[in-house]
C-alpha cells in the first residue's frame, strides 16, 4: 500500500473508531467525525456519516449536504441512514429516487420502506415510477419492497405498481408476491393464483407461503 493509501486508511480507521466513543471522549469524537465530512476521500466521508449516526449527532442538514455529494457512495450512505429521521426525510429520499446512480436509488427505496406508512403521502407515486420504469432490476425490486412495507393505505399507484411487477424478472416477481401481503381484493387473489404456477420456484414458494397452500391447493 502506498503512503497515500496508508494515510487514507488510517484516517478512515480513526473516524470509524470515533463513532464508538463513550463518555467523556464523545465530544472530541464528534469533532473528528464532523471534520471528516469534508475529507477528500469519499470512503471517509461515508464513514463519517455512519460515525455521526452512531454518536447520535447526525441531523437532517448533514444528510441534505451529503445528498449533494459528488460521490454516489456518499449519497447512498446518506440515504441508508436517512430513515432514522422519519417523515422529515421523505422529501430527501424521494429526491434520491431520481438520482442517476442506481445504488442511490436502491438505498432510497430501502429507506422509504423503513420509514413505513408515514412515507406514503409523498413517496408512493415516485416509488411506483421506479418499480415500473427503472433500468436496474435491483432498483425495481427495492421499490416494490418499499411499497409493500409502506402498506395498503396509499394512492392507487402503489397497488398498481406491485401488480404490474408480477410480470417482471423472477427476483422482482418474488418481491411483488411478498408485497401483495399488504393488499387484498379480487385482483390480488388473481395475481397470487398466477404466482402459484410461476415458472420460478422461489416465486411459487413465496405465493405458497402467503396463501398457505401449494399449486394444487
Amino acid at each position: 500500500m502506498s503512503g497515500l493509501g496508508r494515510d487514507a486508511s488510517q484516517r478512515r480507521r480513526r473516524v470509524a473508531m470515533a463513532g464508538h466513543a463513550q463518555g467523556a471522549a464523545r465530544p472530541a469524537a464528534r469533532h473528528t467525525a464532523r471534520q471528516a465530512l469534508d475529507d477528500p476521500d469519499p470512503a471517509i466521508r461515508s464513514t463519517a456519516l455512519g460515525a455521526l449516526d452512531r454518536l447520535g449527532d447526525l441531523d437532517l442538514a448533514d444528510l441534505l449536504a451529503a445528498r449533494a455529494d459528488p460521490a454516489p457512495s456518499v449519497r447512498a450512505r446518506a440515504a441508508e441512514l436517512a430513515h432514522r429521521q422519519g417523515a422529515a426525510a421523505v422529501a430527501l429520499l424521494v429526491g434520491g429516487l431520481a438520482d442517476p446512480a442506481a445504488e442511490v436509488v436502491e438505498a432510497s427505496c430501502f429507506a422509504l420502506g423503513e420509514v413505513g406508512p408515514t412515507a406514503a403521502p409523498g413517496a408512493l407515486d415516485a416509488l411506483a415510477a421506479v418499480a415500473a420504469e427503472h433500468r436496474d432490476p435491483l432498483c425495481r425490486e427495492a421499490a416494490v419492497a418499499a411499497i409493500g412495507a409502506i402498506g395498503a393505505d396509499q394512492p392507487p399507484s402503489g397497488r398498481a405498481a406491485v401488480l404490474a411487477a408480477m410480470s417482471d424478472k423472477p427476483a422482482v416477481r418474488r418481491r411483488a408476491v411478498l408485497a401483495l401481503a399488504a393488499f387484498d381484493g379480487p385482483d390480488v387473489q388473481a395475481a397470487l393464483e398466477v404466482a402459484l404456477a410461476d415458472r420460478d420456484w422461489q416465486v411459487r414458494q413465496a405465493a405458497e407461503d402467503l396463501t398457505g397452500r401449494g399449486r394444487e391447493g
